[in-house]
C-alpha cells in the first residue's frame, strides 16, 4: 500500500468535505470459507471546484462495482491493488460514490478480524479503523481532515449478535444497523 503523503492529504482536505459514510456489510458470502465479507460503501461528499479529480482508499480483494453520480467508474481502469486508491475524476460540487467490494478478513488485528475460537467453535469479529485500517473494511478517505458521520448495516447469520461502540438495533435475524 502506497502511504498517503502530506501533499495528497493537504490537496485532497482542500478541496473535499465529506457528509457522510453509508456502509452496509454483508457476512454471509456464501462457499467463502470465512475469508471474505462484501462491503457496499455511500459516500455524499462536496468539492470545492467541479470537474477535480481525487481518490477514495479501499483495500478491496475485488470491486464489484462503482459508481460515481449514478456514472459507472471502471474498476480495470481506476482501481489499483497496490496503492489501494480507487480514481475519482470529474467530480461534481455535491457528490454520492457508492463502492461494491469484495474485502478479506484480516488476522491481524486491523480492519475486519474475524477468529474462530477453538473453545466453542463459533466465529468471533471486530473492526478496527486505527491508523490506515479503515480501507481495509470500508471504502473512504482516510485522513483525520476529512471526517464524517458513519452509519453501519450488518448482515449476518441469524444467530449472532452485533454490538459496536453506538447502540445497535436488530431489525430481524441476522440483520442490525
Amino acid at each position: 500500500m502506497t502511504s498517503l503523503t502530506r501533499e495528497d492529504a493537504r490537496e485532497r482536505a482542500e478541496v473535499l468535505a465529506v457528509d457522510s459514510y453509508d456502509v452496509n456489510l454483508d457476512l454471509n458470502l456464501d462457499g467463502s470459507g470465512g475469508r471474505y465479507f462484501g462491503s457496499v460503501s455511500t459516500i455524499r461528499f462536496n468539492c470545492a471546484a467541479a470537474g477535480e479529480s481525487t481518490f477514495v482508499d479501499i483495500a478491496a480483494h475485488e470491486i464489484r462495482s462503482a459508481t460515481l453520480n449514478g456514472r459507472s467508474i471502471d474498476p480495470a481502469s481506476a482501481f489499483s491493488p497496490v496503492t489501494r486508491r480507487l480514481t475519482l475524476s470529474d467530480l461534481a460540487e455535491q457528490n454520492e460514490l457508492s463502492v461494491d467490494a469484495v474485502m478479506k478478513y484480516s488476522h491481524d488485528g486491523e480492519g475486519l478480524h474475524r477468529s474462530v475460537d477453538p473453545a466453542d467453535g463459533q466465529a468471533y469479529l471486530y473492526a478496527m479503523s486505527f491508523l490506515d485500517a479503515a480501507p481495509r473494511w470500508f471504502a473512504c478517505f482516510d485522513q483525520p481532515d476529512l471526517k464524517a458521520p458513519v452509519t453501519i448495516d450488518v448482515r449476518c447469520p441469524a444467530d449472532w449478535h452485533v454490538a459496536g461502540n453506538g447502540p445497535a438495533q436488530q431489525h430481524d435475524a441476522g440483520r442490525w444497523t
